[in-house]
């Protein structure tokens, strides 16, 4: 029989995956200390992300009662990474991994949507852009041709003002 302990843990845990659409990435975060993982915490909730630590035979039951994919990477201490953001999630981890002199945390995979991951596919979310830098991007993209319309218009306006001076010095000469 099941522990009360157990039992909460997979409801606190199916809930958290239905909330994250079966989003999350699973790391391996053995060796880190109590202080550390404080601070990965701290870390991750800047980003909007989560760390949730359980056993690997509730991560299992809580994806197959929910009709997630198995996960390879489900082996020793695991913790799941729930994220608003995929791409500040994986930045945080890998900046996190860099400080450390033991690189960990290390990703061993996750799904993103349901679709599985594996730890390269973490490390290269990591190195795309957040979407502010996207939506920042867009927003220079966007303001570009409008720049050199206000440009051009302007450009019209001081040839005409130079044309006007010209003629009145020739008048007043």
């Amino acid at each position: 029989m099941p522990s009360k302990r157990n039992v909460e843990l997979l409801a606190a845990l199916k809930e958290n995956l239905q909330a994250a659409s079966g989003s999350f990435f699973l790391v391996n975060y053995q060796g880190l200390s109590a202080q550390e993982i404080y601070a990965l915490r701290r870390g991750l909730r800047e980003k909007g992300a989560r760390l949730f630590v359980a056993k690997n035979t509730l991560i299992r039951l809580a994806l197959k009662e929910l009709g997630l994919p198995e996960l390879d990477g489900l082996q020793g201490p695991s913790a799941l990474v729930f994220y608003q953001d995929p791409v500040a999630a994986a930045k945080a981890l890998q900046e996190f991994a860099k400080k450390n002199p033991k690189g960990i945390p290390e990703a061993k995979g996750g799904l993103l949507q349901g679709q599985p991951l594996s730890a390269k596919d973490v490390v290269a979310l990591a190195e795309l852009p957040t979407m502010d830098e996207l939506r920042a991007e867009l927003v220079g993209v966007l303001q570009a041709p409008m720049a050199e319309l206000v440009g051009v218009l302007g450009g019209v306006a001081r040839e005409l003002v130079g044309i006007l001076e010209a003629y009145a010095e020739k008048k007043a000469a």
